[in-house]
């Protein structure tokens, strides 16, 4: 990546040359790889206003760059050297330890509860930023994909280039001949399952509401969403389930399971609060949803990778609980 002279007073509009070590990548992921210390927020709002261009054209969020492209980037601030946020060395030591699977293209950690892959939105960091100090003899991490805050489990991070864009393509199911990411995920939803396994087909469409919170529904006009559930076990109030989504929409295994009336456990945005209450007496502190296995083969090496990551002991307790717990 070629980065045109900058004077060192006032920010000026900038040119960066995408090179092939980047072809492929959301514009979006581009700008936080080259604009390190901008807020997450703030690159989404110029790219929403058009101040980002690429070859003179405006673009959206989800262009892909290409080899050779001209992306001009308006006056910003960056953080001055030193100064990204510090996680902490009880984090940085957590996210080291939550290493399940790593090779010379690939990490996988079990992430933890309660960290977001990545800081922005009032977060001064997240997964991404830690693992990046932790290692600094990897200068290229960048995330796979992504969990919501509250989830735990098997969460991809790249250590190159091509690996990042093998995973995309498979993600996105832009090869013949590389099937899916074969996700599974665990989650305790409210009630006695009943019917076996079932196959949700729900258009999800994602909103902003005026306090700045992002909501999704189920929606004709949203973006085509599948998940599969199958029961694991099922108890007096509640039943835990394996869930795999064919498709990879934002909050789409939570919205799902609502839409057909088993809310998952501990959902403050999505689920029952009747259930949450009853959840939290037999001491359910989280949302229980877990990543719990990830199955492929890379396109490139045709390396066939399956992980998986267990229960944690509070879920685990929790499960015990509900196992005894009577109607």
């Amino acid at each position: 990546m070629t980065i045109s002279p900058q004077p060192k007073t006032a920010p000026a509009p900038r040119i960066l040359e995408v090179d092939a070590s980047h072809e492929g990548q959301r514009i979006d992921n581009f700008l936080m790889t080259s604009l390190k210390g901008v807020p997450r927020s703030h690159i989404y709002r110029v790219l929403r206003t058009g101040e980002v261009r690429v070859n003179k054209g405006r673009i959206k969020p989800t262009y892909r760059v290409q080899e050779g492209d001209l992306v001009r980037i308006p006056p910003i601030h960056t953080a001055e050297p030193g100064a990204a946020p510090n996680p902490g060395a009880r984090v940085l030591d957590l996210i080291s330890k939550s290493i399940i699977y790593e090779d010379k293209g690939l990490i996988v950690i079990n992430k933890p509860p309660g960290i977001a892959v990545h800081g922005g939105s009032g977060l001064s960091y997240g997964v991404i930023e830690a693992l990046r100090i932790a290692r600094p003899d990897v200068p290229d991490l960048e995330l796979v994909h992504r969990l919501d805050r509250e989830t735990s489990g098997c969460l991809m991070i790249a250590k190159k280039r091509s690996v990042l864009r093998g995973l995309h393509d498979l993600l996105r199911g832009d090869r013949e001949d590389s099937g899916a990411v074969d996700k599974r995920y665990l989650a305790l939803v409210q009630g006695r399952w009943e019917g076996g396994r079932q196959t949700v087909d729900a258009s999800l469409l994602k909103n902003q509401l005026s306090s700045g919170e992002r909501i999704v529904r189920v929606s004709d006009t949203g973006k085509a969403s599948t998940s599969l559930f199958q029961p694991q076990a099922i108890y007096a109030q509640a039943s835990l389930v394996e869930v795999r989504p064919l498709t990879g929409r934002t909050h789409q295994i939570r919205v799902h399971a609502a839409h057909i009336d088993r809310p998952i456990a501990g959902d403050d945005k999505y689920g029952n609060e009747d259930f949450n209450k009853r959840m939290a007496t037999l001491g359910l502190k989280r949302l229980f949803l877990h990543a719990h296995s990830l199955s492929f083969e890379l396109p490139d090496t045709g390396q066939q990778i399956s992980v998986s990551a267990p229960l944690d002991d509070e879920l685990k307790a929790v499960l015990q609980r509900v196992s005894q717990h009577p109607p």
